[in-house]
């Protein structure tokens, strides 16, 4: 019987290769990068239960990634500040263009689709001053078509809006584009912005000027324009503050501290967050402190968890899954920590959801 890996080449040979969709290669639910143990990078493709599925080369360390929302393709990022963007074709494997930002420009390790797949944005900075920019790629001939101003320095992830259009985290932090050390931490100006279809600011929301050094870092989406957002604080280390926030576009920004007796475990620095709007539960995660709390739709401390360089998150049925350094799978729910698989990998910081057709 002819396999699957042999049609496909078939297929690429003959030049009648179908655009395929996710469904058509397996069906993943997340996609993440990772290192292997002879120290080599891919990006991979993982079932609900933790199974890798396949795995696409990455040139180096990857970061996140964004899939297309009907065709089977992926956009692999390097780690920041890095410059290529990958477009992998998830079917055959191949590399369908390597995207490289304007001369003077850093990608910033996350990227979204537009609703209908034909446009790709991507966070960018001016490499000299770390002003923000979303970078606009069509994605039929990966031509870049545009860009738009980020609203602040430094941006990190960005999120398709429901209604149309983005929300950026601004983290603030101007970097050195030769050795990325911190140049303004004095000064930082953390915010979030909302961006229109056409790139016009909507909205945008900043902290207190106490907590300026709380640089907003990554997004999750949850009901009625609610984003949740994840903090790195840049302050003193004894100085203890909350890294997770929620806020809508034209409100001012909620901080949700943890339980008093667990403040110090995350060591200032929130490194992936998700949302699971069906049962109203919100993960923060941190490899630093080996640890993952769980908040409720409010942003009050329900529980945490402990395990060391936890970070990748993403919601699942009535709960999330989440990676750690070590190469764990894991399943979260109310009763606590499960695992899911073990791989030979050392999983990177996040874990991106697949909710394509």
């Amino acid at each position: 019987m002819a396999t699957r890996r042999g049609f496909l080449a078939g297929l690429l040979v003959s030049g009648a290769l179908p655009r395929l969709a996710w469904a058509d290669v397996g069906g993943p639910a997340f996609l993440a990068a990772a290192k292997d143990a002879a120290g080599e990078y891919a990006l991979h493709a993982l079932s609900a239960r933790g199974e890798s599925l396949f795995h696409l080369p990455l040139p180096g360390r990857g970061h996140a990634a964004c899939a297309h929302p009907v065709r089977a393709e992926a956009v692999a990022f390097a780690r920041r500040p890095g410059t290529f963007a990958l477009v992998l074709d998830a079917g055959t494997g191949r590399e369908l263009a390597r995207l490289t930002p304007p001369e003077g420009r850093q990608f910033n390790g996350h990227g979204a689709y537009s609703a209908d797949g034909s446009v790709l944005y991507t966070s960018e900075v001016v490499a000299q001053g770390s002003a923000g920019r979303v970078g606009l790629w069509d994605s039929e001939s990966w031509q870049r078509i545009g860009e738009w101003h980020s609203g602040g320095i430094g941006p990190h992830e960005l999120r398709l809006r429901p209604e149309g259009g983005l929300v950026v985290a601004n983290g603030g932090i101007e970097t050195d584009p030769e050795d990325r050390a911190k140049l303004n931490l004095e000064a930082m100006q953390p915010n979030l912005t909302w961006l229109d279809g056409i790139g016009g600011i909507v909205a945008q929301a900043a902290l207190e000027p106490g907590l300026n050094k709380n640089s907003i870092r990554h997004l999750a989406l949850g009901p009625e324009g609610q984003v949740a957002f994840a903090m790195q604080w840049e302050g003193d280390p004894a100085e203890v503050v909350p890294l997770l926030g929620l806020c809508a576009a034209g409100e001012s920004p909620a901080l949700c501290p943890p339980l008093e007796a667990e403040a110090l475990l995350m060591q200032g620095y929130a490194g992936s967050i998700a949302w699971n709007r069906s049962v109203g539960r919100i993960v923060l995660t941190s490899p630093r402190g080996g640890v993952a709390m769980v908040f409720d739709g409010a942003g009050r401390p329900v529980a945490s968890h402990r395990r060391a360089d936890i970070c990748g998150a993403a919601a699942l049925g009535d709960g999330f899954v989440l990676t750690d350094g070590g190469g764990a799978i894991w399943a979260l729910d109310d009763r606590g920590l499960s695992l899911l698989a073990q791989h030979a990998l050392s999983w990177d910081n996040h874990l991106v959801a697949l909710q394509t057709a």
